[in-house]
């Protein structure tokens, strides 16, 4: 494997010879396995390399050692940098990732450094609450999901000031970690969720015992109003500049394309889109199937023309080759589907780079796009919300804040009339 990245003989057997060659080697084929371009192999072996000899020269002779040695391996690296440029700047990183990521493949149960354990937050330290949400409250996976990422920002919050148990909470804490996260600028719906993950996670922590008082009832958050807020949707004339601005000459290109139409076209949510399998597309019958949707339902679309166009170029021309049936799949590696995250960011990228200045920009400013279009062409709430997957009718009542003829309507005209 190694003569297939490296051209001169004795490359290969230097490499060979180190004492921690079939380590190398393995790495290598890793690596190759999961589709990484020969410049991560070019760029990542002498690093590794260069790791095995320093290792060796302090007296280490077993692979399983060779974790002790990454940190004084680091500031050597970066002692050298320092000396021959006068900047360490990012260079620890550049040093500690490929070394890292090399002992996480040649050795079980290695964990890299930044990396979090695939645990639920808390695990340790309040074991059982995310059984307890599933056993007997009864949540969906993707609301455990929401608390997941909520219990995550609170640990990791707690990890920077310092706080090492949940004994050692207060109301004060609590109340300055809620500031924090509204001083980052978060939706006030998300600020309630947030909350409301805090006080169940204390509640369930004190009835097991962990916390001698209940400090649920000094969490609060922020009133929010059904209703009160506005649709972040962009005009069709900047969602047509968004889609003109993307380069589909690249392989992500084809891939964010088809992505950005399906968000416009049939308002998916990007964890629908995230979800989809290549089963899903009916080419026989022309028809695209969305399973499992926010409401509990499915949805099948008649496949346009256009988004149909999109997904052949990108299948065709963009895709990886790979035995996932995840429609979209990331375009470097490691090979594996898009996240709904992932769908959002893609559509982020592209409103921030077409120059759209819109609040939050996301996946659903997109998917908010594609309901003010069926607004705008009279279509009634309740087959928006049927078309969109709303879960209930009052979910799509917001829409009719921007049904902007209607409201016109009504301000001018007749104003019963318009409202039977």
């Amino acid at each position: 494997m190694l003569e297939e990245y490296f051209a001169k003989p004795s490359t290969v057997d230097r490499l060979r010879s180190s004492w921690m060659g079939a380590a190398i080697e393995d790495y290598v084929v890793w690596l190759a396995a999961h589709d990484y371009k020969e410049r991560y192999v070019w760029s990542r072996v002498p690093i590794v390399f260069a790791f095995g000899e320093f290792a060796a020269a302090r007296g280490v002779t077993q692979i399983e050692e060779l974790p002790t040695q990454v940190d004084a391996f680091v500031e050597y690296r970066v002692g050298l940098h320092e000396e021959h440029t006068g900047s360490s700047r990012s260079m620890a990183n550049e040093v500690r990732g490929p070394v890292e990521h090399m002992l996480s493949v040649v050795l079980d149960g290695y964990e890299q450094t930044g990396r979090r354990r695939n645990l639920h937050p808390f695990a340790d330290t309040v074991p059982g609450f995310f059984d307890y949400l599933v056993q007997e409250r009864g949540l969906r996976p993707l609301t455990i999901r929401g608390y997941r990422i909520h219990l995550d920002h609170f640990e990791t919050y707690l990890r920077q000031i310092g706080v090492k148990s949940v004994q050692e909470l207060s109301p004060a804490i609590l109340s300055a970690f809620l500031v924090e996260r509204a001083g980052t600028g978060l939706a006030k719906t998300t600020m309630r969720d947030e909350a409301v993950s805090l006080k169940v996670f204390l509640r369930y922590a004190h009835r097991q015992g962990l916390l001698s008082a209940d400090l649920s009832p000094t969490v609060g958050w922020p009133q929010v109003y059904r209703l009160s807020d506005i649709p972040r949707s962009i005009s069709w004339a900047e969602v047509n500049q968004v889609l003109a601005g993307v380069d589909r000459r690249t392989e992500t290109g084809r891939r964010d394309y088809a992505i950005l139409l399906l968000l416009v076209t049939y308002g998916l949510r990007g964890r629908e889109i995230a979800a989809l399998t290549l089963d899903d597309i009916d080419w026989k019958h022309e028809r695209l199937a969305v399973p499992e949707r926010k409401a509990g339902h499915s949805t099948a679309f008649p496949l346009s023309a256009v988004v149909g166009d999109a997904l052949v170029d990108y299948l065709q021309h963009g895709r990886p080759t790979t035995n996932d049936r995840h429609v979209f799949m990331r375009t470097i590696a490691p090979r594996r589907p898009l996240s709904a995250a992932a769908v959002s960011s893609c559509a982020r990228f592209h409103l921030l780079n077409a120059g759209i200045e819109v609040r939050r920009p996301g996946s659903h400013t997109l998917r908010h796009s594609a309901v003010q279009r069926l607004v705008d062409a009279n279509f009634t709430l309740k087959s928006i919300g049927d078309f969109v997957g709303h879960r209930s009718t009052r979910s799509t009542e917001v829409y009719a804040k921007v049904a902007v003829e209607a409201l016109r309507e009504v301000a001018l005209g007749d104003g019963e009339t318009v409202l039977k």
